[in-house]
């Protein structure tokens, strides 16, 4: 009974993707086979919102030790290229997954367009010349019924030769198309006759000028699935009015596959016994402060209003690893959100939790001053050097420690210091005691400002029975401040990234996305220092500054130059949705 009871614990635990599987494993379906298939069309880079899908097609073929192909949706010549199909597996090999197989939609072209002469042959489809802006108006509404395209009843012979002069160049790109012969009354709108070819008139990255035709979406998607032998077709919720269509066209290609011809090669396809691959959907990602829309993030790069796709203000996964997020914490954020059969919007703070999380027990702990301003030690000798412990992560016992040096000038923040002060301020003022990260308490006795009234030095002295580590003599302080040396700092710049856009949900607002754009997006600050461990940093690396966040090396640092993304600042707490 207690085995029972923590069996049905455990599935109320899971998602309901993940029940649907195990319920059609407990069956034998598809010969109790699991396959999945991540198909990102190449037409830019890949977002957050991605990462939730291929969390999700290789995590279910994981789990349940199945296989997870990934294929390009390779059919929009005209959008796509060679470097969006090698950084889209940059970033999945980057997240942690590895593919079974690579396919391409292009590798079912011939099959697909034999197909698509089949239907023309069943009278299930027909050329089409009417204008895309006709057939709109001739599909009717939601609520009113189509009426029939004039070309619908066409001679089969007919249609099937324009199809044919289509893909032999000899027809206008725009001036005609293949369509489904369905029901131009029904409800659904994605069965009044659709598009299922094209032409395009443009070099495929693949297959060169070999086709003029090409088959859309929902004619390549479920046939290519079938082909690959894929049992659960993940998507996310935009296509469940798409889902009818998907199984009508799949049916069509089995209806087609077990009729023998000596006329193409279609029957040389494989017909899947106890098989039948199944679309089921899930809500997509959406984040606050966060655009997701490839056609706006290309107008982003495109217009020079970020550095590229993998500016760290963009919600691109190079743009995130270049900001310093980690695998590990997009996918402990994937798995925190979850999976619903509902849209809505995340917060982005649950991102920054995520992150936050994983960089605070895998970071190294270093200092770095970013607005400095020298302090002078004036009890302490001139030429005299100290080296003190610090610990490289608290989080870690075994990461260790590294040394830093104590000198007579060091580097603080400008705010560890005022002129004036009330009692609720515990760091530098003139006669308040502080300690100083890793070594002495010091008590401030004065400063020093250049003719325009800009602080240029603080003057302290130290108390040489207060090192870290020995008795104080009961003595407190109630605030500990970092610094770095003046003589051993190496000088960096800090980039300091928030939010790309001012409104919290910025593709719902009416007005031009460039007026919703945060003008503070970045801060580049060029006058920093950093302890010299960081001098042998590699880019991507990951540090806590401490007090002030966690920090990457840029790979733009070359030539000794240091440059360092904020990704994260240390405060915050998760905002559950």
């Amino acid at each position: 009974m207690e085995k029972n009871t923590n069996q049905e614990e455990n599935k109320k635990s899971l998602s309901f993707i993940e029940q649907m599987v195990e319920n059609d494993l407990d069956k034998g379906l598809n010969d109790s086979r699991i396959q999945t298939r991540f198909p990102p069309e190449p037409n830019g880079y890949l977002h957050i919102g991605h990462a939730k899908a291929i969390c999700l097609d290789f995590g279910i073929a994981q789990r349940y030790g199945g296989v997870c192909n990934l294929r390009f949706d390779d059919t929009n010549p005209d959008k796509e290229n060679v470097e969006y199909v090698d950084a889209i597996m940059e970033d999945i090999k980057w997240l942690g997954f590895e593919w079974d197989k690579v396919f391409y939609a292009s590798d079912y072209f011939q099959q697909l367009f034999d197909f698509a002469v089949r239907l023309i042959k069943a009278g299930k489809a027909y050329v089409d010349e009417q204008s895309a802006e006709e057939i709109a108006k001739q599909k009717g509404t939601p609520t009113q019924a189509g009426t029939d395209s004039p070309y619908r009843n066409r001679p089969i012979e007919e249609s099937l030769d324009l199809f044919y002069r289509m893909n032999n160049g000899e027809v206008s790109e725009g001036a005609m198309t293949l369509r489904a012969k369905i029901d131009m009354a029904s409800p659904n709108m994605h069965f009044r006759d659709p598009y299922i070819y094209r032409i395009v008139d443009y070099p495929h990255h693949r297959t060169g000028t070999d086709w003029k035709v090409y088959p859309m979406y929902d004619f390549a998607h479920g046939q290519s699935d079938y082909l690959e032998g894929v049992t659960h077709s993940l998507c996310t919720l935009e296509f469940v009015v798409h889902r009818p269509l998907y199984d009508l066209f799949i049916d069509w290609m089995i209806d087609e596959l077990n009729k023998p011809s000596q006329e193409d090669n279609f029957t040389s396809l494989k017909v899947y016994d106890n098989y039948r691959t199944r679309q089921t959907e899930f809500n997509r990602l959406n984040l606050t402060y966060t655009m997701m829309s490839k056609r706006k993030l290309l107008q982003l790069v495109n217009e020079q209003l970020v550095s590229g796709w993998d500016d760290p203000r963009m919600p691109t996964i190079c743009g995130l690893r270049r900001r310093g997020y980690t695998p590990l914490s997009i996918r402990n954020f994937i798995n925190m959100i979850g999976y619903t059969k509902f849209d809505g919007t995340v917060e982005y703070e649950q991102l920054e939790y995520a992150v936050r999380e994983d960089l605070n027990s895998t970071s190294k702990r270093v200092a770095a001053v970013l607005n400095p301003v020298k302090l002078v030690i004036t009890n302490y000798p001139e030429n005299k050097v100290e080296l003190f412990d610090s610990v490289n992560n608290p989080e870690n016992p075994s990461s260790g420690s590294h040394k830093i040096a104590f000198t007579r000038e060091l580097y603080i923040e400008q705010d560890d210091f005022r002129e004036v002060a009330d009692k609720t301020f515990y760091r530098l003022t003139v006669g308040q005691e502080v300690r100083l990260r890793c070594s002495y308490i010091i008590k401030c006795t004065g400063f020093k400002k250049d003719d325009d009234g800009n602080l240029v030095e603080v003057y302290a002295e130290y108390l040489p029975d207060t090192k870290t580590g020995m008795p104080d003599s009961g003595r407190k302080v109630k605030a500990t401040i970092h610094w770095v040396s003046v003589a051993h700092a190496v000088k960096a710049e800090v980039r300091l990234y928030d939010r790309l856009f001012t409104v919290k949900e910025p593709a719902d607002d009416e007005r031009d996305f460039h007026e919703l754009l945060n003008p503070n997006s970045l801060i580049t600050l060029t006058e920093c220092y950093v302890e010299e461990e960081l001098q042998n940093a590699v880019p991507y690396e990951h540090f806590q500054f401490q007090r002030v966040g966690y920090f990457n090396l840029d790979p733009d640092s070359k030539d000794g130059k240091l440059i360092f993304n904020r990704t994260v600042s240390l405060k915050g707490g998760r905002i559950k949705s």
